[in-house]
This record gives structure tokens, C-alpha cells and sequence, in this order.
């Protein structure tokens, strides 16, 4: 059994979203969804809905996504060299999130469909003994990723732009099995709103 404390949603929203719209005029997580709430907004609310503390990341001219989630009560904290890759955003709020946080469960805002109960399930896994939980639906593995502490220094050590991915690829990872296909989905294009 882990202790896991004070866990911490961590939300990726310092992307650009040139696959969206390659001219970069709309921001993909402020576009609406069926029910007209902002892609970053619902993506926010599912993780405040399990976590008391969220911690979102922006780029220095976020178009107002940063706006919108303090709103919710999210933190937000601004990453200067956001477009270095999704690792320094990664870095900037597991730095941001010290010394509280003992556990980090890492959502990406343009991933609005994931569910709460997939959340819950995760953080239960890190509650259980995993160091590292992913959601894992008809034998594919999905976002968002929990981490316990004991990866703490080599989150920090994280560079470029595939995030924690090399972590997934070199430590064991406590899949953790779900009913939730929106661990796949994420919004890269109009059609996927």
C-alpha cells in the first residue's frame, strides 16, 4: 500500500493545436462541444470532480484558455517555454505542484471525454501499491496516467516533446481495466469535436 496523500490532477493545456487548425486562429480547447461547454472546461470539471487540487499549465499567450479554468478553481500556472515540447509543461506543474503533492494524475485538455470513474479507478490503483496506473479499455492503453511519488525525480527529468511516455516504456505500469473509450479520445480536428 502507498500512502497517496495529497494527489494532484495535472492538466496539459499549453498545446498549440496545429493539427486542428494548421493556421493556429482557433484555439482546439475552446471550441465548443455538443452541449456548448469549452473542450479544456469539460476536461477541467471531470478532473475537479475527483480531485481537490488541479493544477492546468498554459502557454504565455493561452487565448483565454487560462481565464476559463480559473474560473473552476483550477490553478494555473503560465510555462514560458511551453513550445519546447509537452515534457517542460509536464515538468513546470509537478515543480509547481511542490512540496504537497505526493501523487500526480496527468490529463490532457483536449481529452474532454475521459470519465470520472476512470480517474477514480487510477488514483485507487496508486492507493493500492502501482507507481505508475494507466487506463486500459479493450487491451488498448489510453490517458490520462497516474504516478506515484517514487517517480517523482525522473518526472522532473523529463525532456522533449513525448511527455512522460519513455517513463511508461521503462518502469511497470499497473494497467488498470476500464469501460471508458474517451481514455482514446481526443480532439485533433473539427470532426472530432
Amino acid at each position: 500500500m502507498n500512502a497517496v496523500a495529497h494527489p494532484v490532477g495535472i492538466l496539459l493545456a499549453a498545446g498549440r493545436g496545429r493539427r486542428f487548425d494548421p493556421l493556429g486562429t482557433r484555439n482546439k480547447l475552446l471550441q465548443p462541444l455538443p452541449d456548448g461547454e469549452p473542450v479544456v472546461v469539460a476536461s477541467a470539471r471531470t478532473l475537479l470532480s475527483v480531485l481537490p487540487r488541479v493544477i492546468a499549465v498554459v502557454p504565455p499567450d493561452d487565448g483565454g484558455v487560462g481565464e476559463h479554468l480559473r474560473a473552476l478553481g483550477v490553478e494555473v500556472t503560465v510555462c514560458a517555454d511551453a513550445d519546447s515540447g509537452m515534457a517542460a509543461s509536464l515538468v513546470h506543474a509537478i515543480r509547481h505542484s511542490l512540496p504537497e503533492a505526493d501523487a500526480w494524475l496527468v490529463a490532457l485538455g483536449d481529452m474532454p471525454f475521459v470519465s470520472a470513474l476512470t480517474l477514480r479507478a487510477l488514483l485507487a490503483a496508486l492507493a493500492d501499491g502501482a507507481d505508475i496506473a494507466a487506463p486500459l479499455c479493450e487491451g488498448r492503453r489510453g490517458n490520462p496516467v497516474a504516478f506515484g511519488a517514487v517517480h517523482l525525480p525522473a518526472l522532473l527529468a523529463l525532456e522533449g516533446e513525448v511527455g512522460a511516455r519513455p517513463l511508461l516504456k521503462a518502469m511497470p505500469v499497473r494497467d488498470v481495466a476500464v469501460d471508458d473509450p474517451g481514455i482514446f479520445r481526443d480532439i485533433d480536428t473539427p470532426a472530432d469535436l
